[in-house]
């Protein structure tokens, strides 16, 4: 097997072929970790460049997937390659042959990051720890050699891979990279291969708070190349035509100059007068989290703490945090949800696409025009590159629909999201009418009017007399059936559920929904659409609320019905607090809008029964016109206690913690219930599906791994259908040897 490569450059001399980046055949993962996949083992190809202007000799390592189609991550393998090409670089620089060492990576990709698989199947504290120090050794090298490190980013440095170039002396990134980062925190661990101590050495404790805690929690918001410039992350950001000889240029400069890096430099203190922004972010975890997700704390911690510490006490820190997280149960579920959102979704995907070839869609029809209507056309003609026509009732409704397709446009090219040109071309593809002739010559019609049946069911029955008889009728129903809507058409196998989520360009998970009578090939286009425009699909069965919303309105069913029953509505806002959600229930209620929330659990309650009770607190708040969150710590809306009345006195027994408890295993237990009937109904296979739509779908945080993964080591599902909904250890530690944080 071979790992990696030397590759002389045209103007190095002939080497040892088992010189730099040349391991050992069979060199292994180190300490008896498990290994990652032998097509994404780390290749190092090094080579030797003569500097411009007689700087002298760089030598230039670019790290690559063995399979270079795949993203380069490090995994036990990959780093001991790394290891072992620095440690005969070392060799020769300490020989006086070289003057200076590069890291870089293909085009488009530096490093991704660690391999993920790999730290899934870490078995206790012992493999943890030695992983944990296996990325210390084997990227230490690179701020300890006796000449000036370079790491030239060209693509994704994320995770391990920017720590990577943080252990070098100077960094220079190509324009335009948008995904640089440490997202450790959010995956349940830390960055524990250096970054928490040279991070703020290089950029000030302000900005290496926002980096590794503030930005990853904020839904992991990457930075931009430019971005990483303005911060002092990189020293220049240079074009990516003519790259490698533009860095050379700049690299041979720097050693001319003899520009010092910040190796092993001292943390700056916080400019005098700014907040302390240790104690800021720390606010802003308790109000977000509540403790639920403990790897965010020891980050920040780590950060605080790395201006007291040396290398070696930094660096130990690291290891031991990484690896106690590691074998947690919040990082083996954050870890499983990445796996699942990532490589397991685009396998899903792949699978369904096996199952028949969709048809080609050319044109676009969309029946509507209000706002999810006009989303739905900017994402589907700018993404698919196809003319959309949509109608209305009305001319005025019309004119209100060019109005926001127009808005929607001007407001992605003003945010950098999309070129003039491209917004232009976009804004002369979409024709908003009032005649529903306009559709008939559309591959794929998706009605997004009023959620009332009757005017779905007429919609359909119209659209079915116009359109040519491969032309595939989609609905994006949030809970209606989509059978019913497709009763009494002559062809009902060409409707298909097709539910996207507001705000439809970020949210990332559609639903397709199958009937019985749904074709393989019109449920194949339906995938191959959501696909090409950028979103996970989840394929449901037609069952009320497929899942996210089904899972949801159960969750606001039982907080209401705590409410209905005399809960005081402050202690069932704040009884979810453990589970770290992103918002709490009353929240989410004035999100998603109280007259679309009742709707869906009236629809709920009339298809599943009492399990979704109705709430005339609900009703009456909706009557009313009122909302019921207020702005509340770090800015985040809580209830607002003068909604109480819509629910009479509160009545329950117990103190606060008792009262709040109860709410918890009230929608503890009926989560588990509504999870294993979906499950037994087959509205999705698995319950992996579950979590992937609830991450996706409802934004439900990575340390729960969706929700399964809670329910099961909180003993939930257990109690209440007698079994697991996943296998042990697939999204929780190993109870033997691991050691809780």
């Amino acid at each position: 097997m071979r790992h990696a490569a030397t590759e002389p450059s045209p103007s190095s001399a002939p080497r040892d072929p088992a010189a730099p980046g040349t391991p050992a055949p069979g060199t292994g993962a180190p300490d008896g970790l498990p290994a990652e996949a032998d097509d994404h083992v780390l290749r190092v190809t090094t080579r030797d460049v003569e500097l411009p202007d007689g700087a002298g000799v760089l030598a230039l390592l670019t790290l690559t997937a063995t399979d270079e189609r795949r993203p380069t991550t490090l995994g036990p393998r990959g780093l001991a390659v790394l290891r072992e090409a620095l440690g005969a670089v070392r060799r020769r620089a300490e020989a006086g042959e070289v003057a200076a060492v590069a890291v870089t990576g293909r085009p488009g990709c530096f490093v991704a990051g660690a391999d993920l698989s790999v730290a899934r199947r870490l078995d206790g504290l012992p493999q943890t720890r030695a992983l944990a120090e296996a990325g210390h050794a084997a990227l230490r090298p690179l701020g300890e050699l006796p000449v000036p490190t370079f790491a030239w980013l060209t693509g994704h440095a994320l995770g391990g891979g920017l720590e990577l170039a943080l252990h070098c002396d100077h960094r220079v990134a190509v324009a335009g990279i948008r995904s640089i980062g440490l997202p450790e925190s959010s995956l349940g661990i830390v960055p524990g291969w250096g970054g928490c101590w040279l991070l703020p050495r290089l950029v000030g404790l302000p900005a290496a708070v926002d980096l590794a805690v503030l930005r990853p929690l904020a839904n992991n918001r990457l930075t931009t190349a430019e971005q990483a410039l303005d911060l002092g992350l990189v020293d220049t950001v240079l074009p990516a035509e003519g790259f490698e000889q533009s860095a050379l240029a700049w690299t041979a400069g720097v050693l001319r100059a003899g520009t010092p890096g910040r190796r092993g430099a001292a943390v700056p203190a916080v400019p005098e007068g700014e907040p302390d922004p240790v104690t800021r972010a720390a606010a802003t975890l308790d109000a977000r989290l509540h403790g639920a997700a403990p790897a965010y704390a020891h980050t920040l911690d780590l950060l605080a703490r790395a201006g007291g510490r040396d290398r070696e006490a930094g660096f130990r820190a690291e290891d031991d945090a990484l690896s106690r997280l590691l074998a947690s149960d919040e990082a083996r579920a954050a870890l499983y949800a990445a796996e699942l959102t990532g490589r397991g979704a685009r396998r899903a995907a792949r699978a369904e696409a096996d199952d028949a070839g969709p048809r080609e869609v050319r044109r676009v029809g969309i029946v509507g025009a209000g706002l999810m209507a006009a989303q739905l056309a900017v994402l589907l003609g700018g993404r698919l590159g196809v003319p959309v026509a949509m109608r209305e009732v009305d001319e005025e409704r019309a004119a209100a629909g060019r109005e926001r397709v127009r808005d929607l446009v001007e407001s992605a090219v003003a945010r950098g999201r999309m070129p003039q040109d491209a917004g232009r071309a976009l804004l002369d593809g979409v024709r908003v009418g009032t005649d529903l002739a306009d559709l008939a010559d559309a591959d794929l019609v998706i009605e997004a009017v009023t959620e009332v049946l009757d005017v779905k069911r007429a919609v359909f029955a119209e659209l079915e007399t116009l359109v040519h008889p491969d032309c595939v009728l989609a609905t994006n129903t949030s809970a209606l059936s989509v059978a019913a809507m497709a009763e009494g058409l002559a062809h009902p196998e060409r409707v298909v559920g097709l539910h996207f989520f507001n705000p439809v360009a970020q949210m990332p998970l559609v639903e397709v929904v199958a009937t019985p009578s749904s074709d393989p090939a019109s449920l194949a286009t339906a995938v191959d659409v959501a696909r090409r425009a950028g979103k996970t699909v989840v394929r449901t069965t037609d069952r009320p609320g497929f899942v996210v919303n089904r899972v949801l309105l159960r969750m606001l069913a039982d907080v209401l019905g705590a409410v209905e029953d005399g809960t005081p509505v402050e202690a069932a806002d704040t009884a979810l607090r453990p589970l770290g959600l992103p918002m709490s229930p009353f929240a989410l209620l004035q999100l998603v809008g109280l007259p679309v929330a009742r709707h869906v659990l009236v629809t709920l309650h009339d298809e599943l029964g009492d399990r979704y009770p109705l709430s005339p607190g609900l009703d009456a708040l909706v009557e009313q016109g009122r909302s019921v969150a207020r702005p509340g710590p770090a800015g985040l809306p809580q209830v607002d206690p003068g909604i109480q009345d819509a629910f009479g006195a509160p009545a329950a027994a117990g103190t606060r913690a008792e009262q709040e408890r109860a709410v918890l295993d009230r929608v503890a237990r009926g989560l588990a219930e509504e999870i294993g009937s979906l499950l037994d109904e087959g509205v999705v296979p698995s319950a992996d599906q579950v979590d992937l739509a609830m991450l996706l779908g409802a934004g439900w945080p990575a340390h729960l791994g969706g929700i399964c993964p809670w329910l099961d080591r909180t003993g939930w599902s257990e109690r209440v259908l007698g079994r697991r909904l996943l296998p042990p250890g697939v999204a929780d530690a190993d109870v033997s040897g691991t050691a809780a944080v």
